[in-house]
């Protein structure tokens, strides 16, 4: 799941070029031009990471980050600034401020500064597995599709982590058992069958392979 990224920047080349290097970097990037466009987003739930220019129009980024703050949410925010002020970055930091970048600066600089926020603030986002289309949080026994939580019973999980832990091996229905309900299991192999069968249904672009006569594989 890419990482969202709102841009707040007048000045159309700079926040043109702020989002494409942004994009390279394989971010999704959302551009807004003025402070009352920006101001009807600061709501958005799936928003990771806010870039503010200093001055917009009438209003300020010290604004716009106290409407972001006002939602409840912890959300990093980087500030761009043709000042270099002490006074601005003291304000901006009062303010909850994550980084401060100064103008005239290289995009490559501002990419790192980027990263380096979205990796403390995120760390625990880089523990989760991707696996066509989906995200999984192994520690929390959680599977999303984009925003959305996808429920799985246990051993619907199990079976799901089992697969992925060994992607591209073929599975018996017997050592799939074996694996997932353990040897005290007693009950008819049918309920692999039952199981995948459901869990295909819930995650249906999983690429989970039927070898006939067989068992399966993922990949």
């Amino acid at each position: 799941m890419k990482k969202v990224i709102c841009v707040v920047e007048d000045e159309k080349a700079i926040n043109d070029l702020v989002a494409q290097y942004l994009k390279k970097e394989g971010y999704e990037v959302r551009s807004y031009y003025t402070y009352e466009e920006a101001s009807e987003h600061v709501s958005d739930d799936d928003v990771h990471l806010w870039i503010l220019d200093i001055m917009l129009d009438d209003k300020s980024g010290f604004d716009l980050i106290e409407e972001i703050r006002l939602q409840g949410r912890d959300i990093p925010v980087i500030f761009m600034s043709a000042r270099d002020k002490e006074f601005d970055r003291i304000i901006g930091l009062e303010k909850g401020s994550d980084d401060y970048i100064t103008k005239p600066f290289s995009p490559k600089e501002l990419v790192l500064r980027v990263n380096n926020v979205i990796k403390r603030v995120y760390k625990n986002d880089n523990n989760r597995i991707l696996i066509d289309g989906y995200e999984l949080d192994e520690e929390q026994r959680k599977v999303f599709a984009g925003s959305d939580e996808i429920d799985l019973t246990t051993k619907e999980f199990d079976l799901l982590m089992m697969f992925i832990k060994n992607k591209g091996i073929a599975f018996s229905r017997d050592k799939i058992l074996e694996n997932v309900w353990e040897e005290n299991y007693y009950g008819s192999d049918r309920v692999v069958d039952d199981t995948l069968r459901r869990l295909r249904k819930k995650l249906p672009n999983l690429n989970i392979h039927t070898i006939y006569g067989y068992g399966y594989r993922l990949g």
